[in-house]
């Protein structure tokens, strides 16, 4: 598992920042829990939207030193800038992600 954040909150995030910096914190920016998902659910999407089936070969041994399972905690970002949030879904990010790859091939 893994949460996934489409560039323009990564932007919007940047721009709440500059408009009003908080000097030396730390904000672990991502997509939260809201946007996470596994490989195998971001293939599904992926499926969903291309109508293609992904060409993978999955191994049921876990990478050494990886995460099981990650998301970020976007409670202190979203306490410091409340203006902010995620607005770009999982779904909505895979599906542009299919959209551009279609366009350029």
């Amino acid at each position: 598992m893994r949460d996934n954040i489409h560039c323009f909150d990564v932007a919007r995030f940047i721009e709440a920042f500059i408009n009003q910096p908080r000097i030396a914190e730390v904000y672990n920016l991502g997509g939260g829990k809201a946007n996470s998902c596994s490989i195998l659910e971001a293939f599904q999407l992926a499926e969903k939207f291309s109508g293609k089936p992904m060409d993978y070969v999955y191994i049921k041994e876990n990478r050494i030193g990886d995460h099981i399972c990650y998301y970020s905690d976007l409670s202190k970002m979203r306490d410091h800038y409340p203006n902010w949030d995620i607005t770009i879904s999982l779904e909505e990010t895979i599906k542009q992600i299919v959209e551009s790859w279609q366009k350029r091939l």
